[in-house]
């Protein structure tokens, strides 16, 4: 295959055990050149993107941009489950683009908004539209939790980063204390990330079954499977229990942020919880906050259900440095 040179940005979107890439032209992904490598068969970053330039045929881009699973300071990133160099330099020597960056998966999922097709945006939470520059809140629930506001500015958009997932996780019942209890006798320190993800939802399952002297393990997928199938009644129980956690938790930050313009959940966790938020509680858990609950009126719920935001944003963000 053939491209032309110097026009196409490269995007990539490491995970923790997959990392996929695409070009790009402008904000544009090309279908036809996405490609999943798996990170185990692989050094490092560098060789992946070598292998993924020689498979489209040596193509030569003006731009690369990568997002990453964990936090990003001055061009260089870290992950928590790969040990892998992702810095500024290793991106520029494996792609020889003139222009590179790193973000941090969730705000490349911050400027990816508005750039998505709607029939990939489920609204969750119905509220009124904000304006071009309204502020806007994107939440990750996935392998860990996060999340960061979205401000369009004169100057370009900003996602600024966040590590939100490790702050306290909030108190509302006697229940959620013991399970703040059990939680954090991994760490010692109950955060939001220990129940609002992947591995969180599998932690309230088992806290369920250790409060009703019946303990069982269960995998997240199977989980939510035996939600959508009616088949586990402790399934539903703990399906809901983090629903309303999650609906408090992004009530909490929306408060925070004032996001006029929308709240985006993103991450493999929201798009499996999608169609079940509201049959378990989340709009109320929402706006559960006492004299301003019609005040959370102000702020709609979506989920994004586009598994390549991550790449359109990381292209969107290019655009906007390349002018």
């Amino acid at each position: 295959m053939s491209h032309p040179p110097n026009t196409l940005s490269l995007v990539a979107d490491i995970g923790g055990t997959n990392t996929r890439v695409a070009l790009a032209d402008g904000r544009k992904l090309l279908d036809k050149t996405i490609r999943r490598y798996a990170n185990a068969d692989f050094p490092g970053l560098e060789t992946v993107l070598r292998q993924y330039i020689k498979d489209e045929g040596g193509v030569n881009t003006k731009a690369a941009c990568v997002a990453v699973a964990g936090p990003v300071r001055n061009g260089r990133a870290s992950m928590t489950n790969l040990d892998w160099a992702i810095d500024r330099e290793t991106l520029a020597r494996a792609t020889q683009a003139e222009t590179v960056a790193i973000l941090n998966d969730l705000q490349a999922q911050g400027h990816a908004l508005g750039h998505l097709a709607p029939d990939n945006v489920r609204t969750i939470v119905s509220g009124p539209a904000g304006d071009a520059h309204a502020a806007r809140l994107v939440i990750g629930v996935g392998t860990g939790f996060n999340a960061a506001p979205v401000f369009n500015t004169t100057d370009g958009r900003l996602v600024p980063p966040s590590e939100s997932g490790h702050a306290n996780l909030p108190i509302r019942t006697e229940q959620e204390l013991r399970l703040c209890q059990f939680v954090s006798n991994a760490h010692g320190f109950p955060a939001v990330e220990d129940v609002l993800s992947g591995r969180g939802l599998e932690r309230v399952y088992a806290f369920l079954g250790m409060e009703a002297k019946d303990p069982r393990e269960a995998k997240a997928q199977d989980i939510m499977a035996a939600c959508a199938a009616g088949s586990d009644a402790r399934a539903i129980q703990a399906a809901g229990i983090f629903t309303r956690i999650l609906g408090t938790v992004a009530g909490n930050l929306s408060l925070i942020q004032l996001p006029f313009g929308g709240v985006y959940l993103v991450g493999g966790v929201s798009r499996a919880f999608a169609p079940h938020l509201n049959s378990f509680g989340f709009a109320e858990a929402f706006r559960d906050k006492g004299r301003f609950a019609g005040f959370m009126g102000n702020f709609a719920v979506h989920v994004i259900e586009d598994d390549y935001a991550a790449l359109t944003g990381s292209a969107s963000h290019l655009m906007e440095l390349l002018g």
